[in-house]
Parts: structure tokens; C-alpha cells; sequence
């Protein structure tokens, strides 16, 4: 990995932890991305992150499991990974399907409440709405970046 690729790879690192990920994980993510070939065996991820097979077997199950990447078929037993496309959309989501239950909680806590505790009930109202709002959203927002993703490259020359 030269300069420029480990800078890329630590930004990915730093970047994955403030989604609540691992270092490592953002690490393994960034390097599939840039690496070539793109699909890399355990041992190669391990040597080029610096970290032990272990741990790197470990965090490749947990990204495979989340959609991020996939494990590709080889003849032999050896096990090669390399980046899924539309992962971060699956990603997003697997972290949104928390709203409705967040938001029917919010709709208990309502009945709760009576029209004599006013603003306790506002403040009720608006974090159930802005949990309604986000469910509607990003689902929404998801349908849009399918069709988007789906457009040809050159539709968006001109557009910047």
C-alpha cells in the first residue's frame, strides 16, 4: 500500500468508526475498494492491513453479513472477498428498520399523555412525526437512488 492508499484506508477507518463499525472494518472495506485485484484472499487482506487473519476472518463475516461484501467462489478451500454493490443502501436499510417500532413506542407513550400536559404531548407529537417523517423519507430516497443508479453515466454531465 503506498502513501496515498494507507491515507485512504485510515480516513475509511476513522470514518467507519463513527458508524459505530470498527476501525478495521472500515480499514477491510477501503482497501477492497481500491485493491487489485479487487477480490483478496484472508491472508493477503491480513498482511496488506496489518492486523491478524483472526481478526480480519472476523470483520469480513461481519461486512458480509451486513451486505457490504461477498465472499467469492474459489476451487479450493481458500477464502476471497471483495465489495458488493448497492452495500451501503442495504446498510441504511437494516439501520432504518428501527424507526416503526420507535415510532409506535412514541404512539404509546401519546396515549399516555393528556391534552391537560401540553407540552409534554408537543414534544411527544414531534418526535413521533420526525421518526414518521425519516420512515417515509428514506424509503423514498432509497426508491430514488435505485432509479438513479440505474441511469446511464452521461445523464448527469452537465448537471454539476
Amino acid at each position: 500500500m503506498d502513501q496515498k492508499e494507507t491515507e485512504f484506508v485510515d480516513r475509511m477507518g476513522l470514518v467507519m468508526e463513527r458508524l459505530a463499525g470498527t476501525r478495521t472494518m472500515g480499514r477491510l472495506y477501503a482497501w477492497l475498494l481500491i485493491c487489485d485485484p479487487p477480490d483478496q484472499s484472508l491472508t493477503d487482506l491480513a498482511a496488506e492491513l496489518g492486523v491478524s487473519k483472526t481478526m480480519v476472518s472476523t470483520v469480513a463475516r461481519q461486512l458480509e453479513a451486513g451486505s457490504m461484501i461477498e465472499r467469492v467462489p474459489t476451487p479450493g478451500r481458500e477464502h476471497r472477498y471483495r465489495v458488493v454493490r448497492g452495500g451501503w443502501a442495504q446498510v441504511l436499510r437494516g439501520q432504518m428498520a428501527v424507526l416503526p417500532p420507535i415510532t409506535d413506542a412514541l404512539g404509546l407513550g401519546l396515549s399516555l399523555v393528556g391534552d391537560d400536559r401540553a407540552e409534554q404531548r408537543a414534544l411527544l407529537e414531534e418526535t413521533r412525526d420526525f421518526f414518521a417523517f425519516l420512515v417515509r423519507d428514506v424509503d423514498e430516497a432509497l426508491e430514488r437512488w435505485e432509479e438513479y443508479r440505474k441511469r446511464p453515466k452521461d445523464d448527469d454531465q452537465g448537471s454539476g
